[in-house]
């Protein structure tokens, strides 16, 4: 079955792989008893579906949810319901490739205008010469 990205990516069961512990906060008495909260882990650095850059810009935007095996582990306590944690744990990692795959724009260097320039320049020296009237007394022009 697996998870569809995008048209070109599409995530294979074999690459996910869930586990389902206790979850900490409400449930009642059966926060002791049920395992609903889902750990869903994606051997992303392994995967042969994730082109290269696309693997390089998850591992930037998982941040702390990479390890150093290059696995991609998404950490779902939000409901009482074990399927519903399921399906946002799988909904989050399509989230976070998906914003993979988009390449970011190239930033263009502009030029600041000549107008900006003078300006920065004229309040620049108006505050200097402020600053030099401040100067401490001299004796003689003490009255």
């Amino acid at each position: 079955m697996g998870l569809r990205i995008t048209d070109q990516i599409e995530i294979a069961d074999w690459e996910l792989t869930e586990q389902f512990v206790r979850a900490s906060g409400p449930g009642g008495q059966n926060v002791n008893k049920v395992s609903t909260a889902v750990e869903l882990r994606f051997e992303a650095a392994r995967s042969p579906n994730l082109p290269g850059p696309v693997k390089t810009r998850l591992r930037r935007l998982a941040g702390q949810r990479w390890t150093e095996a290059g696995t991609v582990v998404i950490f779902v306590q939000d409901t009482r319901s074990q399927a519903r944690n399921r399906e946002i744990a799988r909904e989050r990692l399509a989230e976070l490739v998906l914003k993979a795959t988009q390449t970011p724009k190239r930033r263009i260097a502009t030029k600041p205008t000549k107008g900006s320039v003078r300006r920065r320049l004229e309040a620049k020296k108006k505050r200097g010469e402020v600053k030099a009237l401040r100067g401490t007394a001299r004796p003689d022009e003490t009255g």
